[in-house]
């Protein structure tokens, strides 16, 4: 465990597929306040998506850091330019026999809940979605090896529930509810990378808050459930855990989080309606108190 008297490194990692909204200029400074004077704040652009990352949204991600006040250190660390690290790291894991090939669809996994004769009433939901029944789980290496040898898509998942046989019991520290224990498990197996995709947000946020000496990660609330598969990770890869601050969301007045898609919001509107940095300030103070 990170130690907490040690200088904070602290990250605000956006993707560049919108505009930030008033919710990212919360997160952003929170965690460059976090980092104290001490301390070091870093910035990560988690480009991995491809298809939906634009450049645009990059230049104004620069842009409304620095109108807020913000200085971040260099040089910023896209993911896009570093998948053989995410690649080493299923190496590891895959050497340890916890990844499988799953070829199931979005909507042959839903099929698969829907008709399944325990499953509940409200299926459970993890971090990226309903939870995998294990369709692929018992496929035999003869199957698997047809199947992506005739070039069907597919995802890599981890076996949670034989990759937690080795590592005991795990915890992390949350600074602002304490220690937390993790329970992955009930998430079940989730997706480490895809065919052409060599990472999901799980390996590489896990693999880079070390690579990059990160100590206190510091996002929203509705990250949480996130940690319990990052704590395996880190467990399973031999990595530090750092300390978490999981903030609180800022909702708009129908108490909904604030979305990409909320154009009104943007930090880029705000400014093209010459909104000081002062009143944006303001705004975030009146949304958390």
């Amino acid at each position: 465990m990170t130690s907490p008297n040690a200088a904070p490194v602290t990250r605000f990692a956006p993707s560049p597929t919108g505009y930030l909204h008033l919710g990212h200029a919360f997160s952003a400074l929170d965690a460059a306040a976090a980092a104290t004077e001490r301390g070091r704040f870093l910035l990560r652009l988690e480009d991995t998506d491809q298809g939906r990352c634009r450049p645009e949204f990059e230049d104004a991600i620069y842009e409304d850091l620095a109108w807020l006040g913000l200085a971040w250190e260099t040089p910023v660390r896209r993911q896009s330019e570093h998948f053989d690290d995410y690649r080493r790291a299923l190496g590891t894991l895959d050497q340890l026999g916890l990844l499988y090939p799953c070829f199931c669809t979005r909507a042959e996994i839903q099929r698969e809940i829907e008709n399944a004769a325990s499953a509940p009433h409200n299926q459970l939901r993890g971090p990226d979605g309903p939870v995998y029944p294990g369709t692929c789980s018992h496929l035999t290496k003869t199957e698997q090896d047809r199947r992506i040898g005739d070039g069907e898509p597919y995802a890599l998942r981890l076996r949670t529930h034989t990759a937690l046989e080795g590592v005991g019991t795990l915890t992390w520290t949350d600074v602002i509810r304490g220690e937390m224990t993790a329970t992955p498990e009930i998430f079940g197996d989730v997706v480490l990378a895809r065919k052409d995709t060599p990472t999901s947000y799980h390996l590489a946020c896990t693999c880079d808050d070390a690579l990059q000496g990160v100590t206190l990660v510091t996002r929203g609330e509705d990250v949480l459930p996130s940690t319990h598969i990052h704590r395996l990770l880190q467990a399973l890869l031999n990595l530090p855990t750092p300390r978490y601050r999981h903030h609180q969301l800022l909702t708009g007045p129908d108490g909904k989080k604030f979305s990409k898609r909320d154009q009104s919001m943007t930090l880029k509107s705000l400014r093209e309606l010459d909104w000081p940095r002062e009143r944006v300030l303001v705004e975030i103070r009146n949304r958390t108190t």
